[in-house]
């Protein structure tokens, strides 16, 4: 997941994280020791965290997944309000769109913004939105809230900062720009951690963008490849208010415990909270586990009094209302899962675990990342499960550092010397027919697509999938800060699109078989494996 923590546009390819770690590694056993003392806390395992009890997948209710709801809101949906993107083009024209639409709110929440036309545009969008805003009333309830990472928003001169700093200047009071800094990157590892490879330490990973009621869920970034040339998913969830406002109080949330951009280009925490860096650790991450969960608790009370009270209370059924149809029966429901460790959040892990070890004999699971570097756990479990497994996986030749010269050019071949690792435990347990790799190729592309389809036994349309930015890796689990939804449906033609969206993505892809690694792009240096074990925390 480092390189999707550093995603950047072409032109500087998206794993430039694990460069900095292996240039950084080589220059400590040239010149100093003093560098791997510095990296000698980052090495070890995150403290071990409390793990909530695994639920099983047995039917309750009206579907068998329910017992997701223990965890998180539960949102019933009709299916004609989900739309599943295929292309970055698609996703970038609608959310230009519906910027232009907005009435109320626009809310975006990535890594960071990129500083091309592309994103320019986006800009000005917004800009064209707060303006419209203002003419047709003079003052505005509007409100633009973007949550970016502070380490990589910040990074060179011309940064996603100052793309942001004339809208701030512009409409000071509709236009918040929050920073989240990770409290883990503080004291003399911040004074000697140079840029870019800060990054590796932490980062709100978050991807949203929301208009009004409208929410569009991915892994994509802002920036410019991402809405050109780099494949990701994307799924478009239209007038569904509760999701919107859940996603908007979670970005608040974070912003509220993140630093806050001002117009002098300067950063501040807002009055009365613990500094991520400069205040008490373990007091910023009480205060930033409280805020978080207060979004997820008071969604799930809203519901609870909602059911309580028969969907209307004592006004329901009143003669002298007006009588309204009741609202379409659900056909899909959405859980948001997440995943913030550093604050000891843990539902998105604890969703995902289950999902892997309680699928059923004759299941099918398609599991799909850009940066195959499966957390342990994760590895046991598909290793160790009963049900199928289809895992789709980046080619060196769609890693934007295909071909580099000098160290960048070994981090393809770390990415190889995973898989072989992996594919090697799966052909010693002889399961190459119930495990089995795939690697995604397409000339002049690269590939960010993350996320999981489930099949349940018998069925050839998946009813269950996973989206949003988690990669399944060390990074995801333990250093930054996620969010997906998983998505139940019962409706056919939404499991067609979900089906048609995995079908499009493993259509490009080749199968994995010993003779995949002894390509010539396949090989892997022997200093590359010795570093890899090393950093692959990082990423």
């Amino acid at each position: 997941m480092l390189p999707c923590l550093l995603a950047m546009p072409r032109l500087v390819p998206p794993l430039n994280c694990f460069v900095e770690t292996a240039e950084f590694l080589h220059l400590s056993l040239s010149f100093a020791r003093s560098s791997w003392l510095l990296l000698a806390p980052l090495l070890t395992p995150a403290a071990a965290q409390v793990t909530a009890p695994s639920f099983c997948l047995c039917p309750e209710g009206v579907h068998k997944f329910q017992w997701i709801r223990n965890l998180v809101p539960e949102f019933g949906v009709s299916s004609s309000h989900i739309r599943v993107l295929s292309s970055p083009t698609e996703f970038y024209e609608l959310m230009k769109d519906q910027i232009k639409a907005a009435k109320q709110r626009v809310v975006m929440a990535s890594l960071y913004l990129g500083t091309g036309l592309l994103e320019q545009e986006l800009v000005d969008c917004i800009e064209e939105a707060l303006e419209r805003s203002l003419q047709a009333s003079g003052s505005s309830d509007f409100r633009v809230s973007i949550l970016l990472d502070f380490t990589r928003g910040s990074r060179g001169t011309t940064n996603s900062r100052t793309m942001l700093l004339p809208l701030l200047r512009r409409f000071p009071e509709q236009v918040r720009v929050s920073l989240f800094h990770t409290p883990n990157l503080r004291g003399l590892l911040k004074l000697l951690m140079p840029e870019r490879f800060n990054e590796t330490i932490g980062l709100q990973h978050i991807k949203v963008y929301l208009f009004d009621d409208n929410v569009i869920l991915s892994g994509a970034n802002l920036s410019d490849s991402y809405f050109a040339d780099r494949q990701d998913r994307y799924v478009f969830l239209q007038d569904s208010p509760e999701i919107a406002e859940f996603f908007t109080q979670l970005v608040d949330a974070i912003g509220d415990v993140s630093l806050q951009l001002q117009q002098d280009d300067t950063v501040q925490m807002m009055e009365g909270m613990v500094h991520p860096y400069q205040g008490d650790k373990r007091a910023y991450c009480e205060a930033a586990n409280r805020r978080v969960m207060e979004v997820i608790g008071s969604a799930k009370a809203r519901q609870e009094l909602h059911a309580q009270t028969g969907h209307g209370g004592e006004a329901e059924g009143d003669p002298r209302l007006p009588q309204q149809d009741p609202p379409p029966k659900p056909d899909t429901w959405i859980y948001p899962l997440i995943q913030m460790k550093p604050f000891g959040i843990q539902i998105d892990e604890l969703v995902t675990e289950t999902l892997l070890r309680e699928a059923e004999g004759g299941a099918r699971i398609y599991l799909t990342t850009g940066y195959f570097n499966l957390t342990q756990a994760y590895m046991d479990l598909v290793l160790g499960a009963r049900a199928e497994y289809r895992i789709l996986l980046a080619s060196p030749e769609v890693n934007g550092f295909f071909g580099a010269k000098g160290v960048a050019g070994a981090i393809p071949p770390a990415y190889v010397h995973i898989e072989r690792q992996f594919y090697s435990k799966v052909c010693r347990r002889g399961q190459q027919g119930r495990v089995r790799l795939q690697e995604y190729s397409r000339s002049g592309w690269t590939f960010h697509a993350k996320g999981l389809w489930l099949y349940l036994a018998g069925s050839s349309l998946p009813c269950l999938t996973l989206i949003g930015s988690p990669n399944f890796g060390y990074r995801s689990v333990h250093r930054d800060l996620e969010a997906q939804v998983a998505i139940v449906t019962e409706n056919r033609d939404l499991q067609q699109q979900l089906h048609q969206e995995q079908e499009q993505l493993y259509r490009r892809a080749a199968v994995v078989s010993s003779c995949t690694f002894e390509q010539p792009s396949r090989c892997v240096k022997l200093w590359v494996k010795l570093v890899t074990p090393l950093i692959k925390n990082f990423f």
